[in-house]
């Protein structure tokens, strides 16, 4: 059995559905953003206050719950991220029970773990049922309209109730618990390692562990982690991007395009926009991305930013509390990323053509024609 290649399988099961998650939270968060928008002309500063998502005008209430839980979008998280990692095991005869699956964390207050181990769950059971259960020729369209759903969803509403769901409950409410307990320094120094984590490797195992953390906590109402992943997300593309407008002259022509690309990934949210020059100069480039990450990270949550979606992009700013901290945090992580990365880099020499017209012009002169020629 070969563990590592195991481990990658679902490694590829989970990213697939958290890929099929991130439009729905998107929407959602774009919506939040109108809302807000919406409201200020109603003289509505905050949306997130619960006489308003009661009372008020009917966008408002459909982007929050009753049950303080945020938005729809952040609700169907879980069915749908375990619906499509089971789709991503089994293909579509799983996505029934991991919706049923989801659903039931969900209810459970379970957890992101929770709905992760309900995707693969509905998702292996499925696969096994379809290699192992062998139907005469005439009735084998059954398999896939009645047996794979009805059973599939049995094994995984079983295995949620009595195994897995009562233990990740428990460890969600322990953790939200504490995390909600933190203040003050406790809290600007959880930002500022969240933020670390994330800067630290863009994607990497230590960057998606922070992240998924802090996406585990949103629906248990613990939101700090959630803000400074978000914020971290933006920082290091952004300020490395907007180091090469800056000063070309410190960055080869390769990296130049990386910068105008870095730029835009940054505003749309994705940190890998910052590869190209972690690869090219990581002792001078991880560092700045992990203090400027650091940095943003705990000013947002200090200043009392919050945002209750798993979305870093510029499109879900606006739906962010206190967005303009927010804003200004990534404004702050953001320029010293960039003053950092300007400060310790030299510029590049390149040589001029009429410099090497002259060498070639030289090299000709110790050789005949023909010797040159041949």
């Amino acid at each position: 059995m070969n563990v590592k290649k195991i481990g990658k399988t679902i490694e590829q099961n989970i990213m697939t559905g958290i890929s099929y998650m991130i439009p729905v939270v998107i929407a959602g968060a774009v919506l939040m953003a109108i809302s807000r928008v919406g409201a200020s002309f109603y003289g509505i500063s905050d949306i997130w206050d619960d006489k308003w998502a009661n009372n008020a005008n009917l966008i408002i209430q459909f982007l929050h719950t009753d049950d303080g839980w945020g938005s729809i979008a952040l609700g169907l998280m879980f069915p749908i991220i375990s619906a499509f990692i089971a789709y991503s095991v089994a293909d579509k005869g799983g996505i029934a029970p991991g919706i049923i699956g989801g659903t039931l964390v969900a209810n459970m207050n379970a957890g992101f773990l929770g709905a992760l181990a309900s995707g693969l769950i509905a998702g292996y059971a499925v696969k096994l049922m379809i290699k192992y259960i062998h139907l005469p020729k005439s009735a084998e369209s059954v398999l896939p309209v009645f047996i794979v759903p009805v059973l599939g969803s049995l094994i995984t509403l079983i295995l949620i109730q009595y195994v897995i769901g009562v233990p990740f409950a428990d460890l969600n409410t322990g953790l939200s618990a504490w995390l909600k307990g933190m203040t003050g320094t406790n809290r600007i120094l959880l930002a500022a390692i969240v933020g670390g984590m994330v800067g630290f490797d863009l994607g990497g195992p230590v960057n998606k562990a922070a992240v998924t953390t802090a996406m585990a906590l949103l629906t248990s109402g613990v939101y700090d982690p959630n803000t400074a992943a978000q914020v971290a997300i933006i920082i290091p593309p952004l300020g490395l991007g907007l180091a090469t407008i800056i000063s070309k002259k410190k960055f080869n022509s390769e990296l130049q395009e990386a910068g105008n690309a870095a730029v835009v990934m940054g505003l749309i949210g994705v940190s890998e926009g910052a590869i190209p020059f972690a690869v090219e100069s990581p002792l001078k480039v991880i560092p700045a991305n992990v203090i400027g990450s650091a940095v943003g990270s705990s000013l947002a949550v200090g200043l009392g930013a919050v945002n209750r979606a798993p979305i870093s992009g510029f499109y879900g700013w606006l739906a962010v509390e206190k967005w303009w901290i927010y804003i200004f945090a990534i404004a702050v992580g953001t320029l010293i990323v960039t003053g950092l990365t300007l400060l310790f880099r030299r510029n590049v020499v390149v040589e001029s053509n009429e410099h090497l017209e002259e060498n070639d012009e030289t090299i000709g002169n110790y050789f005949s024609e023909d010797e040159w020629e041949s």
